[in-house]
């Protein structure tokens, strides 16, 4: 397991592809808000421009996923990068327009190229030997990352320093160039018909059922982004509960962010132990305890310390719950499974900001972040028993003379490494391709 396998021309192209894609995508909450915020009423105005957006990520990644074609990606995400551009440069181009108007352009520039981030994860897969998988979504996290880093800084110093509708004319810009970035990349990527039943005619679950299936890797996925989106939106007030200036917020999420570059990293570096769902809840357990650090310490380096910390933990998480959706998604449901993920993640920072309002609204601010912990726990509790309960039951359907298992007629044909019916270290069976992490 090495990044060697990762440095090829081709994942460098496709990292400047995903940068124009997905900077776009960071600076649009803060930038809607710097777009209107001089307007009567701005500051509501800007939240709900960027509840537009959101609400336009959690509907367009599970609809545009869904009919992602792996052997015709190129021009289906090409046609969602530029619907996506067209809704930036309505922003940037009418900024005093009705605000149903630029609700409208915000739903379209968050809802167009939603399920983009799952396509591009599923093509950089396909990019890089098997054995380097993980690598691969470590260094995809490490990319997230310092995109997440930068991006608002340069919205700031955009807004501020030259004109608020600035950062939104750069973000159409941005999304425009990743187009060219695709036509360098494959158009596609190949996978086995894996939806038909072996040694039968009969069809497989269709890929609804499939990724209906995957649930609990959902619900785990989101549970540590609604943790950390809630710590991050909460932090303002945090530090002016214990005293410190509320500038630090900035220096405190660099931190943070630098952190989870910094573990998606680590994670890669080498084959850790246990299974995949063992590691996100032990992950998961780690992050809620420096959240709650970060709620109960008094001074600033504690806090900055406990986040930053809790951010390598749940970029690790993060990497962790990727790979379990390679276990329980054949490979030509994987871009839409990552576009789901990607919408659970949306809904779970969604839900993340309408918690802290309402706790805001009614107890002090600490007492906000750990009731934000209590339901992470939850909902990590109620993903880790999904997973249980799906892997007993792939268990019990693949054991010879179960009414899901071997067909008793057919003659048994023997498979070849890596192939369908190879269990997994989670016991479920990966279809149609080697172990996520080239350890079987």
């Amino acid at each position: 397991m090495s990044y060697r396998d990762v440095a090829s021309k081709q994942v460098l192209i496709w990292a400047c592809t995903s940068v124009g894609a997905r900077v776009p995508v960071a600076m649009a909450p803060l930038a809607l808000v710097f777009l209107v915020r001089e307007r009567p009423g701005g500051y509501a105005l800007g939240a709900a421009l960027a509840a537009a957006f959101v609400i336009g990520e959690m509907i367009g990644a599970p609809v545009v996923g869904l009919r992602l074609r792996p052997d015709r990606a190129r021009p289906q995400l090409a046609a969602a990068l530029a619907a996506g551009t067209a809704g930036f440069v309505g922003l940037g181009v009418l900024p005093g327009a009705h605000p149903v108007t630029l609700a409208a352009f915000a739903f379209l520039a968050g809802g167009a190229p939603a399920a983009v981030a799952g396509g591009l994860r599923a093509m950089l897969t396909t990019l890089v030997p098997a054995r380097a998988v993980t690598q691969a979504l470590s260094t995809e996290s490490m990319l997230n990352s310092g995109i997440w880093a930068v991006s608002p800084a340069a919205v700031t110093g955009l807004a501020l320093g030259v004109a608020p509708r600035v950062p939104l004319l750069l973000a159409a810009a941005l999304m425009a160039s990743s187009i060219v970035g695709l036509w360098l990349l494959p158009a596609g990527w190949a996978v086995p018909d894996e939806h038909r039943t072996e040694g039968t005619g009969r069809r497989g679950p269709s890929l609804l059922g499939l990724l209906v299936a995957a649930w609990p890797v959902y619900v785990t996925g989101a549970a540590g982004l609604t943790l950390l989106g809630l710590a991050e939106l909460v932090l303002p007030a945090l530090l002016e509960q214990r005293g410190i200036g509320v500038g630090w917020s900035g220096p405190i999420l660099t931190g943070l962010a630098v952190g989870a570059g910094l573990g998606a990293f680590l994670y890669g570096v080498r084959a850790w132990p246990g299974r995949l769902r063992t590691r996100s809840v032990v992950l998961i357990g780690g992050m809620s305890v420096c959240v709650t650090a970060a709620a109960l310490i008094p001074d600033t380096a504690g806090i900055a310390v406990a986040l930053a910390v809790g951010g390598m933990l749940q970029s690790g998480a993060l990497v962790t719950r990727n790979l379990s959706l390679r276990e329980v998604l054949p490979a030509s449901a994987l871009a839409a499974g990552y576009s789901v993920m990607y919408a659970a993640a949306s809904a779970g920072y969604a839900a993340a900001g309408s918690l802290a309002g309402a706790l805001l609204q009614v107890t002090a601010p600490s007492t906000a972040v750990l009731a934000g912990v209590a339901l992470t726990l939850v909902l990590t509790g109620v993903g880790w028993w999904g997973e249980i309960r799906s892997g007993d039951r792939s268990a019990r359907d693949s054991a010879p003379g179960s009414a899901h298992g071997a067909d008793p007629v057919a003659p048994a044909r023997p498979h070849a490494p890596g192939r369908e019916g190879t269990p997994g270290p989670e016991g479920t069976a990966i279809r149609g391709r080697r172990d996520a992490e080239d350890r079987l």
